[in-house]
């Protein structure tokens, strides 16, 4: 999902920053102009680090400004399908909820959250299994499985990525301490009967 690359491409500078320090004005142009844009074989760049001009700028006449080649290391994210992910509950609406997922956001469909049949409240932003009561609300930490991959290269946020928790260890991250705390309560009464079978025999 993340990833680090080397990224080279052109910048433009505007006559007016002909004056200025070339690295700091690079640096700066190129962390507006690349971080949070979404290459469609690569993925989201996140940051932009060890940014460099490379060669001469060329002005283009009638244009004025300098066109400069950079080069630079970018951290990519990049949502991969089948991959497992942990993310944070931001919204609950009447369709399902939509959680963060590294600088995006996914849909877990409310046919994917559980297997059971769901009330969603979005008005309280909480939903909530019918037999299991098992609850999921804005905030809750869970973990996912991507199963629908969206890249809308123009914009990230128009992106569609979705998850389901529908399989096993999946969900919030709460359920999955549920099988844990049955294992514990398990051994601790088996620990109590071994011994009082001990003081039996005493």
């Amino acid at each position: 999902m993340y990833a680090m690359m080397k990224v080279e491409d052109t910048i433009r500078i505007l006559p007016e920053r002909f004056g200025e320090n070339l690295d700091e004005v690079v640096r700066e142009i190129v962390q507006k102009s690349f971080e949070g844009t979404m290459r469609k074989d690569h993925g989201i760049i996140i940051a932009a680090n060890n940014i460099t001009a490379t060669g001469d700028g060329i002005i283009i006449h009638g244009d004025g400004a300098m066109y400069q080649k950079v080069a630079f290391d970018a951290l990519m994210f990049k949502p991969k399908l089948q991959e497992i992910v942990d993310g944070i509950i931001c919204e609950i609406v009447e369709f399902g909820a939509f959680c963060h997922i590294g600088p995006i956001d996914a849909l877990i469909h409310m046919s994917q959250i559980m297997n059971d049949y769901v009330e969603v409240d979005a008005e309280n932003e909480i939903i909530t299994g019918k037999e299991k009561k098992m609850t999921l609300k804005t905030g809750d930490p869970i973990r996912a499985r991507i199963v629908a991959v969206s890249i809308n290269e123009l914009s990230a946020r128009e992106s569609k990525i979705g998850l389901t928790m529908r399989q096993p260890n999946l969900g919030a991250h709460e359920w999955l301490k549920e099988p844990e705390k049955e294992e514990k309560e398990k051994e601790e009464q088996k620990d109590k009967k071994k011994k009082k079978k001990r003081k039996g025999k005493k």
